[in-house]
């Protein structure tokens, strides 16, 4: 189970480094809020990050 633990640990840091390397402190935001409305079983705070999440990936690319 340790690990497991560790594992997912590491995929989860990898994962918000390359959302924040991609688009930034705003996608770490909406990545934030979309896992804690999740994990709260909220509606309203997930679809708040889950909005700004797909905003901005159909987003300009540059």
């Amino acid at each position: 189970m340790p690990a497991l633990a560790l594992l997912s640990a590491v995929f989860v840091i990898g994962f918000e480094q390359l959302v924040q390397w991609k688009f930034g402190a705003t996608g770490v935001v909406g990545l934030l809020l979309l896992t804690v409305g999740l994990k709260a079983n909220s509606p309203t705070i997930s679809t708040i990050g889950a909005v700004l999440l797909a905003v901005l990936l159909s987003g300009p690319a540059l």
